[in-house]
């Protein structure tokens, strides 16, 4: 075993806490201002944003590259390396305003300039609340030198270097970092795995693939004969066909697999 390809969304960085942080806040205003659960807004909202983002022309592309609903509500889409970036770039602004006022709707409330005003705010939550996992830098710092490290994340280019510029730490411990926007194609496509095994000159054997997503991280790993650690935090049950070849519920629990492979 040489390489050990890592996921960044919720598996070195906890994203899904900088969402629901983001969301927390936001909701809060709606709750001070209209006297509408927060909770139960945040929920409205979530759907109204998952509704919108499937009926734009651009869903099949997000798809393809792997960039989710609350991606949308904060990225800009700002680097404009295809025609799907460029159209994106024009539908976030709307989409965002929209997203939000729908929420409202939701509640009787017709109120789009503070839609808008909740939609800006959200972004600027979401901006100043990265949040890594405990063991990250630690598990990271044991590998390094020992193994090629590679980053390989689904999403927009401009907005995933932006995730890496707000934790500067992390980026360094990564001979490659492959962004999907950047590829053409995401996560579960297997090329973009055999992408990353050519930029180290390795065989599939010789690396492994970490990622928390078994649809995404862990498929393709397997499409592309690579093997795989599924992380498992919470204990959730693979309800998918895809059977990963180790799972763990903390990072540190890679030594152990590694050293095996190693060996």
């Amino acid at each position: 075993m040489k390489a050990v390809f890592f996921d960044l969304d919720d598996t070195l960085l906890w994203d899904e806490k900088s969402v629901s942080t983001a969301f927390a806040e936001t909701c809060m205003k709606a709750e001070k201002k209209y006297g509408i659960g927060a909770d139960e807004f945040e929920a409205a909202v979530r759907r109204a944003a998952r509704d919108l983002y499937t009926s734009y022309e651009t869903y099949p592309y997000t798809v393809m590259i792997g960039i989710n609903p609350f991606e949308g509500l904060w990225s800009n889409f700002s680097d404009p390396i295809s025609e799907g970036f460029q159209k994106l770039n024009k539908i976030v602004p709307e989409y965002r305003k929209n997203a939000w006022t729908n929420g409202l709707k939701a509640f009787g409330i017709d109120d789009p300039a503070f839609g808008e005003e909740l939609g800006e705010y959200f972004a600027a939550v979401r901006r100043k609340s990265p949040f890594v996992y405990e063991e990250t830098f630690a598990v990271l710092d044991e590998l390094k030198g020992k193994f090629e490290l590679l980053l390989l994340t689904n999403g927009d280019p401009s907005l995933q270097r932006e995730k890496l510029a707000g934790v500067p730490e992390l980026a360094p411990y990564f001979k490659e970092i492959v962004i999907s926007g950047n590829f053409g194609k995401g996560k579960p496509d297997p090329s973009i795995f055999e992408h990353c095994l050519h930029l180290l000159g390795i065989a599939k054997e010789d690396a492994v693939m970490v990622g928390d997503n078994v649809n995404t991280d862990i498929l393709g790993a397997s499409r592309a004969g690579i093997q795989t650690v599924w992380v498992n935090r919470k204990g959730k049950g693979n309800e998918t066909e895809v059977k990963p070849d180790y799972e763990i519920r903390h990072l540190s629990e890679l030594f152990d697999i590694l050293a095996a492979k190693k060996a």
